[in-house]
């Protein structure tokens, strides 16, 4: 038996590794261990900005001036 590579046979299963990567990477993605490095990562456009007294307070849970 000869096996031989068809130009749709190389589509086909470039079509299914592609799958499993989506498969894959949604699942990592929605993983709740993740959750907390995505909330990091969600603030870092902010990070560069100066706080202001009243983003300290929220911070903190601090009503006080």
């Amino acid at each position: 038996m000869v096996f031989e590579l068809s130009t749709g046979m190389i589509r086909g299963l470039g079509t299914v590794v592609v799958f499993v990567a989506f498969i894959g990477l949604t699942l990592w993605v929605f993983s709740s261990k993740r959750s907390p490095e995505f909330a990091e990562a969600r603030l870092l456009p902010f990070a560069d900005e100066p706080q202001t007294d009243n983003q300290k307070n929220a911070a903190t849970g601090s009503t006080r001036p």
